[in-house]
């Protein structure tokens, strides 16, 4: 599971879509929200948003960053022409928050809401469940104010239902049952919204920060609508993870890339999305944290030529620098379920072939560790290759664990007895 960041805009627009459903017509939520960007300008939008120009407005940022109040990015109870001119005045200006200085290209916009009474809510996901937290007093000061937060926990595989929340008021209880359905049908990992307010049966989310388990897109494309994972805020993309990027985009396949450390000595080059995480995860827990260079995964059975232009671009950020110990390229993934890995092998072949004396240059050990549809033709082909160009590689299939693979390229040792 990948848990990723989603703009307010696109969580208020979910929300707006499904609490009068998962409520069974207790609440609701308008969803009045617009996206000003660069390319889709405050009078764009009042133009498909007739409300902008009828109501007062609030505005600020929208780019997974938080302590926006704090840090004066929030226009409150501003006409069109305020809200318009405030806009023009930060668009593509740098900021920092907290450490991070980044360009602000994003803003929400919506109607302002006058109101007396705030309240808190928070759902995350942990190892064994669910945790959910309350407070009837929400706002900026939550943190200074934690000891009044409830606490409530919904193991896995447990309901919503069977949870007690007597300690909650009726219209409340209603509320956080019906959210916690929201964020688990629709796959939340985290939704925190800070503060709401509750005028009659509308729910009003004034602030809200919400991720999702990516990994669930190709089930839940359709109930997400059009949303987005943003680049955090103040990363900029290198060149090949933009190129990585880009050949993401116009494939059904799914290829990412994030580059670590560049100078890094353990390189990973691992078919998909759990197993990324599986792999990069074990880097870390042996103590190899600060030398893993690069995180992604390719998968949904990419093309040969598709893998080849992956595996290319993570071997030639590889072979720039030398390092006097040598390097690392873990080529592995779990057992496919329709992913070739005869196929998508030989496009890493081809790019292992091209590098063969830059591989050589830099001292790169290979290790393979791989299951799925015909992959014992892709594990003979990866052997054969490690014979013709001269480039020691171990290859292992689906009987030895993925972190022992790890173990091995980074600690040495057999895998007997595994």
């Amino acid at each position: 599971m990948a848990q990723r960041g989603i703009r307010e805009f696109h969580a208020k627009k979910i929300l707006a879509r499904y609490l009068k459903e998962y409520s069974n017509g207790k609440f609701h939520y308008d969803g009045k929200v617009a996206l000003v960007t660069p390319e889709y300008s405050i009078d764009q939008a009042a133009k498909d948003n007739k409300w902008i120009k009828e109501v007062p407005l609030t505005v600020k940022p929208d780019q997974l960053f938080g302590k926006r109040g704090k840090h004066g990015l929030v226009l409150l109870n501003a006409s069109f022409e305020q809200a318009k001119q405030w806009i023009a005045e930060k668009m593509g200006k740098e900021v920092q928050v907290g450490k991070t200085k980044g360009i602000l290209t994003h803003f929400l916009v919506e109607p302002f809401v006058p109101h007396d009474k705030e309240y808190y809510i928070a759902i995350k996901t942990e190892a064994d469940g669910d945790r959910i937290y309350f407070s009837n007093e929400g706002g900026i000061d939550i943190e200074e104010n934690w000891e009044k937060v409830k606490q409530f926990f919904v193991p896995i595989l447990g309901s919503i239902d069977d949870v007690d929340l007597s300690v909650l008021e009726p219209l409340i209880r209603d509320f956080v049952k019906a959210l916690y359905k929201i964020f688990v049908d629709l796959d939340f990992t985290y939704l925190e919204i800070n503060p709401f307010t509750i005028v009659g049966n509308e729910v009003i989310p004034l602030d809200l920060v919400a991720r999702l388990d990516d990994t669930a897109y190709f089930w839940n494309k359709d109930k997400w609508g059009d949303v987005e994972f943003p680049t955090p805020f103040g990363r900029t993309f290198t060149k090949e993870e933009e190129f990585i990027k880009e050949l993401d985009e116009k494939t059904g396949a799914s290829l990412k890339l994030t580059v670590l450390n560049p100078k890094g000595r353990v390189w990973l080059l691992v078919a998909g999305g759990g197993a990324s995480v599986i792999y990069a995860d074990t880097v870390v827990d042996l103590g190899f944290g600060n030398e893993l260079a690069n995180y992604g995964e390719y998968s949904g059975n990419p093309s040969e030529e598709e893998t080849y232009l992956y595996a290319k671009t993570i071997i030639d950020l590889m072979t720039r620098e030398k390092d006097p110990r040598g390097k690392v390229l873990i080529i592995g993934g779990g057992i496919a379920n329709f992913t070739d890995v005869a196929k998508t092998f030989k496009g890493i072949i081809r790019a292992l072939r091209e590098y063969k004396e830059k591989l050589k240059e830099n001292n790169v050990k290979v290790y393979v560790r791989r299951g799925g549809p015909n992959y014992k033709e892709g594990l003979k082909l990866m052997k054969e290759l490690g014979e013709e160009i001269g480039i020691p590689i171990e290859v292992y299939g689906p009987e030895l664990p993925m972190t022992r693979v790890v173990t091995l390229a980074l600690k040495g040792g057999t895998n007997e007895g595994n």
